[in-house]
């Protein structure tokens, strides 16, 4: 499928590109290794869904499509970004962890999925909706590709609810992950737009609301780490 390129996913593109070679090791060092049980914690909400098809929109370099793999044994899992970078990266993983045969990972854009409607059991995105150009529109393509009676697994970054905690929160992604990773990444402008993007995107009621008005049902909110991440759960009921 032809990529869709507009100035700002150009740039996100790039962006992730530039630094997909450290990137896991990066965001294993600043979450102190949680992001891998904050996956673990994700994938267990679709415990119990028969998983035929599985698609991981923003699979970035697979780390939910693998920890989803190993959990519960999807047939098969798609993966699909929009950085080249990124999917060599989590290919490499994907082969040497023997998973090619179950997990395979393509260019795709999170506004025009490349599957036919109905396609999947279950869809996910592990902390790159905040990442879409139009949110509201992703999240219509990833209703449109799953089944009726599928559901919707997302895990994103949020800001704590707790005064004492936000305020710890605030000064770690603010000052300290951008000044580290802009010394260990040689990337600053892709560890200033990390705590950008996770304060202006919608969390908690907020965004339950708008995956409502897509058409999501019985969305479930799971908060993690006093509130760092959040887990979103939803269906398909029509």
């Amino acid at each position: 499928m032809a990529k869709i390129e507009t100035k700002e996913r150009a740039a996100i593109s790039q962006m992730f590109d530039s630094i997909a070679s450290r990137y896991d090791s990066l965001n294993h060092f600043f979450s102190l290794h949680v992001d891998k049980l904050w996956r673990r914690k994700a994938v267990n909400e679709l415990r119990g869904l028969p998983l035929g098809k599985t698609l991981d929109v923003a699979t970035g370099t697979a780390d939910l499509a693998i920890a989803l793999q190993k959990q519960l044994q999807p047939k098969h899992i798609t993966g699909v970004d929009i950085s080249e970078g990124m999917l060599a990266i989590g290919r490499q993983k994907i082969e040497k962890k023997g998973l090619a045969q179950q997990i395979s990972l393509q260019y795709g854009d999170s506004e025009a999925l490349p599957f036919e409607e109905q396609t999947f059991d279950a869809v996910t995105v592990g902390f790159g909706v905040r990442n879409f150009e139009n949110l509201e529109k992703g999240l219509n393509e990833m209703y449109r590709v799953l089944k009726t009676g599928g559901k919707i697994l997302i895990i994103e970054l949020t800001i704590p609810q707790n005064p004492v905690v936000r305020i710890i929160h605030k000064f770690y992604i603010s000052r300290i992950l951008p000044f580290f990773g802009w010394l260990l990444s040689s990337n600053a402008y892709a560890y200033k737009y990390l705590p950008e993007s996770v304060k202006s995107f919608p969390q908690g009621e907020e965004f339950k609301k708008i995956m409502e008005n897509c058409g999501f049902d019985n969305i479930k909110i799971k908060t993690l780490s006093f509130g760092a991440a959040t887990i979103y759960v939803g269906n398909r009921i029509l």
